[in-house]
């Protein structure tokens, strides 16, 4: 009672003084027939100070309601605590604070923690009360429901994502072989990046892990580069020249596009960040190493392999038809309109990308349907319990009066709270509040009764349902009418409920009741009986576990800061913290870590793609030796990128710790796909040949197909964080395929317009 405010203190003293009466005469009788006598007595004399607690109208609704579970067979309890004070004494959250014992030798190391919890949890259940809900939350438990939930919330999805990238390579290849055949060496891929990863890092975080996702999509396309062309060869070649043939026009392009793709990987390592530095190591060395297992390995598996006889044919496999002929001139035909429409899309792509939304928050990328997250969002409902608060540490108390004074006055802090304020104010004042109660209430609650065995309520019901006949033609009050109509009707389907039982389920059906409305009551009172025992607290009273949350042994003192926002919004944790550190630079805690954390991921990343895009140009420019195919390589990288993140603007998806990940994978299809549709274009160009007629074309087309429908299931996933990855990647593909597709080969057909030229860099390439 201490810890209430006076006027808090005054208002329960106010309550109480009313309760007595009430207080007095059910501890002579506590069972139902005293307290079903006792609300007779108030509903005759019409006056609710004198027998009940609060007014008739509350009371008699709680009771109906409980009464309504119990017929219904439900468990329920009526809260006397609530009927006393409408404000409660504490707070109805309790908190257990579990240090977990965590197995790493198990993928999810505190599961056996976690698990022990709940069958504590379901130990104390009593099956005749109401369910004491037990919530799970904090680092341990979130982590824990994380990695069981990535495993088992993709799983459709990804089923589905591996049908349709079979499906999609059965119809490139028209061969099961040699599907099986990029799946094998896919595989491989996979496992020596893997063994790679666990040799040269010491382990994987959420960035780092997406080194796993560029693997696989670039893995996929190198070895459709190779099937399609290989199945070109076999058209006009035999099997074993058909291989060679490949390696040897094939491998320059791939080599090309993965030493250019690596370095800008490579440039994420020199940033401060070390999950986006190890991502960079990681990425980049897994693409010489699946390009080595295309190059090695698939050779190997398409010797061993029959090759199908369909590619024997002269004939084509993929003969186009007019249709499709006429649409793959528009880029050509149409060069300049779609330069130009390019031009004003990029522009107004690039006021959208700079509004692109971030979110900080890592739990908004957490499945929203786990326990720890529920518990964790529902802790943040409230003022009191929100883990999102500041903490600042001080030296001595007049120093953190002093600092907390001038946090309080901030607009963005709500409050504040150090070890001081565990030492309740105006104690006097408030003792003598209390002992004034304890005169009154006296005996009554300090020997409180348990609830006698049930003796039978059946007539005290009856009497009390003819109370209300009596009286209901007497009330004017519409609402106080509809009360005891509604609980007159629930007060007959008790009695017939009673005469429809026989011992022993009758009696068991009358200590239900009892429990129900009856069951807080003896608790409350012994609580009560304990509160109003209190004495003056000081600060060396406080538990050891409590004073040291506070107080450390090195004497720092901690303050905690609370927000009077939402922090939910980017602008009001920045406000927020922005106020509370040109107060105190040094603070700290979740809000900040969340913040800083997303805003140097943010910052790492546009650092490494600026390096990248430095690197790539240059390296491009020393092999190519031409800055017009430098430029014309790096612009669908460029544009691409452009358009994702004003499409993410568009669509309200915001950048967060997961779908920013998916940025390697783009940069690197992005560079392999503008190199290969370069080389094909000057050659196309040279020979006066249709673009689109080539393995190149195709496997640039069925390589972003695979990867972005391997990816883009994700997109379907319930898990928020993996869902806005599968959906930014589809997104992303589709922008490099149409700058690929449409926008490389427009601007080629305007700036390779001399043919003497495409053939000078033919045999430059060729020498």
């Amino acid at each position: 009672m201490l810890y209430l405010d006076t006027g808090e203190l005054e208002s329960l003293s106010n309550s109480l003084s009313l309760a007595q009466p009430f207080i007095g005469r059910i501890a002579q009788e506590t069972n139902l027939t005293g307290f079903f006598s006792i609300l007779e007595d108030a509903l005759k004399s019409g006056d609710t100070t004198r027998a009940a607690i609060i007014d008739l109208t509350p009371l008699t609704d709680k009771v109906t309601r409980v009464l309504d579970k119990v017929l219904s067979g439900e468990n329920a309890l009526l809260s006397w605590e609530s009927m006393i004070s409408e404000k409660k004494t504490h707070s109805s959250k309790e908190f257990i604070i579990v240090s977990p014992k965590f197995d790493y030798s198990h993928i999810r190391p505190a599961k056996n923690a976690i698990e022990s919890i709940n069958k504590a949890i379901a130990s104390i259940q009593d099956p005749y009360l109401p369910a004491v809900k037990v919530w799970v939350t904090g680092e341990a438990a979130l982590e824990d429901d994380e990695l069981a939930g990535i495993s088992t919330g993709t799983f459709n999805a990804s089923i589905f994502s591996v049908v349709l990238v079979l499906f999609i390579l059965v119809i490139a290849y028209r061969s099961i072989l040699l599907t099986v055949a990029t799946l094998i060496t896919l595989a491989l891929g996979v496992i020596f990046c893997g063994a790679f990863a666990a040799f040269s890092v010491a382990e994987l975080n959420l960035i780092s892990l997406a080194f796993a996702v560029t693997n696989v999509g670039l893995g996929v396309e190198y070895a459709i580069h190779f099937c399609l062309r290989y199945r070109d060869k076999l058209n006009r070649h035999r099997k074993e020249r058909a291989l060679r043939m490949t390696l040897m026009t094939i491998a320059p392009s791939l080599l090309l596009a993965a030493g250019t793709t690596s370095i800008g990987l490579y440039a994420f390592i020199p940033t401060d960040y070390k999950g986006i530095a190890e991502l960079g190591l990681l990425a980049g060395t897994s693409l010489f190493i699946s390009l080595l297992v295309t190059l090695i390995a698939l050779p190997a598996l398409l010797k061993l392999l029959p090759a199908p006889a369909k590619f024997r044919s002269a004939k084509a496999p993929h003969s186009p038809s007019e249709l499709s002929k006429k649409l793959a001139t528009l880029p050509l035909q149409y060069a300049k309109p779609i330069s130009l429409m390019t031009l004003v899309v990029s522009l107004i792509s690039g006021v959208l990308a700079f509004n692109v939304k971030t979110d900080f928050n890592p739990i908004n990328i957490r499945d929203p349907d786990t326990e720890s997250v529920v518990a964790f969002k529902k802790l943040m409902e409230d003022e009191e319990t929100t883990p999102l608060t500041l903490a600042v540490l001080s030296r001595d108390e007049s120093s953190t009066k002093i600092l907390q004074q001038k946090l309080s006055a901030l607009p963005s802090v709500d409050k504040t709270v150090s070890l001081f304020d565990l030492q309740p104010a105006d104690q006097d004042r408030k003792l003598a509040l209390i002992e004034e109660m304890g005169l009154m209430l006296g005996a009554e609650v300090e020997n409180f009764p348990q609830l006698k065995a049930h003796s039978d309520p059946a007539p005290q019901i009856t009497r009390l349902i003819g109370t209300i006949d009596t009286i209901l033609p007497e009330k004017s009050n519409m609402e106080e009418r509809a009360s005891l109509t509604r609980l007159k009707k629930e007060l007959q389907d008790i009695l017939i409920e009673l005469d429809t039982r026989y011992q022993p389920s009758r009696e068991m059906f009358i200590e239900k009741i009892q429990t129900a409305l009856l069951g807080t009551l003896p608790a409350v009172m012994n609580d009560l009986s304990v509160s109003l025992k209190a004495r003056t607290i000081t600060l060396s009273d406080l538990p050891p576990d409590i004073r040291d949350k506070w107080l450390s042994r090195d004497g720092l003192y901690r303050i905690q800061i609370f927000p009077k926002k939402d922090l939910n919004d980017l602008a009001s944790l920045e406000e927020f913290i922005t106020e509370v550190q040109s107060i105190t630079p040094e603070t700290t805690d979740l809000p900040i870590i969340y913040w800083e954390s997303m805003r140097e991921v943010t910052k790492a990343f546009q650092k490494a793609v600026l390096i990248a895009l430095v690197a790539i140009a240059l390296l491009l420019l020393a092999i190519r030796r031409s800055m017009l195919d430098t430029a014309l390589i790096m612009t669908p990288l460029v544009l691409a990128g452009l358009f994702t993140l004003a499409s993410a603007t568009i669509t309200g998806t915001a950048i967060n710790f997961a779908n920013i990940i998916a940025l390697p994978l783009l940069l690197g299809l992005g560079v392999d796909n503008g190199i290969h549709m370069l080389v094909k274009l000057r050659h196309s160009l040279a020979e006066a040949r249709d673009i689109y007629q080539s393995s190149t074309a195709r496997a640039i087309f069925y390589g972003a197909l695979t990867t972005s429908s391997g990816f883009g299931g994700l997109a379907f996933s319930p898990h928020p964080g993996i869902a806005s990855m599968g959906l930014i990647i589809t997104i992303g593909i589709f922008w490099i395929m149409v700058c690929t597709f449409i926008i490389l080969p427009a601007l080629g057909k305007l700036v390779l317009k001399d043919r003497k030229d495409a053939i000078r860099f033919q045999s430059r390439l060729a020498g």
